[in-house]
């Protein structure tokens, strides 16, 4: 089968190979997907440079999630073969992996493959971390890189249930299509200055809560932007730079930093908690309440330009790998 395969950390778009590799085989609690359909994210990005939390062991495969058609079953597994699932696992970005049963959900027919490839990593962690945030109706919340899938989604989540987004991006064509989703607003942070905008439009009273995936500079200027009592919920660090924390205001306005990560969410969180995540996802694809928008579609042997694309700036939609 093919596969993408990197022997040694790097871009991307340097270390990664194309190689055939022998079908492997499920054991006790395991189940073989064929993959339909795939996607890049950052953090598949960062896991090959060996920036992410989990380090590669060496030769690896990489991207994290994609869906296809249970082909063959280990023992101790209820699932049958032929059901379509979404799936999260180390290596993706082949013809077939092996994960854990726990790890895969079966997905309705309604749900077309280029959105059930995506509906683990991103719409989980937005459900999550919305529900971290716990806001209410009516109260503020920042999203850095605002034109990422994740912000996109909770954009629309936050939508409906009455929070006010506030976005931040560095390109100007991205704040057209973060409006039509539900943006209360978009700061484009390369033309003005993200704190004082942000006072400007809270009257003075600053957000609530900053979902984070930037870190650096950025960071810090999220920080000013709290109110009072306010948070910032850390889930990503796109600058590769650590956090600029300013520690008077960390004292004196009485503001939180956490860490978010969705693989520990997944391992510590309750089983029922994680069935009705993953209900909402479900329904809210199959009932189109929520969109996620695809910029293009590659071929496995196409993997270093869909890599390139990927981490790209400006983008307005997810960049896929196809099987089909």
């Amino acid at each position: 089968m093919k596969a993408a395969i990197f022997d040694t950390l790097g871009l991307p778009e340097d270390v990664l190979q194309i190689k055939d590799i022998p079908l492997p085989e499920p054991e006790k609690g395991q189940i073989r997907i064929k993959i339909t359909c795939s996607n890049i994210n950052p953090s598949d990005i960062m896991f090959v440079q060996g920036l992410y939390g989990i380090r590669p062991q060496l030769p690896s495969g990489a991207g994290f999630e994609g869906v296809g058609i249970v082909n063959k079953c280990g023992t101790n597994v209820q699932l049958k073969e032929g059901i379509r699932v979404s799936f999260t696992g180390i290596g993706s970005w082949a013809e077939y992996i092996i994960v854990n049963v726990n790890d895969a959900i079966p997905v309705p027919d309604s749900i077309p493959d280029e959105v059930a490839c995506q509906l683990f990593v991103n719409p989980f962690a937005a459900f999550s971390l919305l529900h971290e945030a716990n806001l209410q109706a009516g109260e503020f919340l920042l999203l850095t890189a605002g034109g990422s899938t994740f912000s996109q989604l909770v954009v629309q989540i936050a939508a409906q249930k009455g929070i006010k987004t506030i976005c931040t991006v560095r390109k100007d064509i991205q704040i057209e299509q973060l409006k039509k989703l539900g943006a209360f607003a978009v700061i484009n942070t390369e033309t003005e200055t993200l704190a004082k905008k942000v006072m400007e439009l809270t009257e003075n009273k600053g957000v609530s809560v900053c979902m984070d995936a930037v870190g650096g500079e950025l960071a810090g200027k999220a920080l000013q932007s709290l109110k009072r009592g306010g948070k910032v919920l850390v889930y990503g660090m796109l600058s590769l730079k650590e956090s600029l924390i300013h520690n008077g205001l960390m004292i004196f306005k009485n503001l939180k930093i956490e860490g978010f990560w969705l693989s520990s969410w997944l391992r510590e969180a309750d089983k029922q908690t994680i069935q009705s995540v993953a209900a909402e996802v479900i329904q809210a694809f199959s009932s189109q309440t929520l969109k996620m928008h695809v910029e293009k579609q590659y071929t496995i042997d196409e993997i270093k330009e869909a890599v390139k694309t990927a981490d790209s700036q400006g983008r307005k939609g997810k960049i896929l790998i196809s099987f089909k």
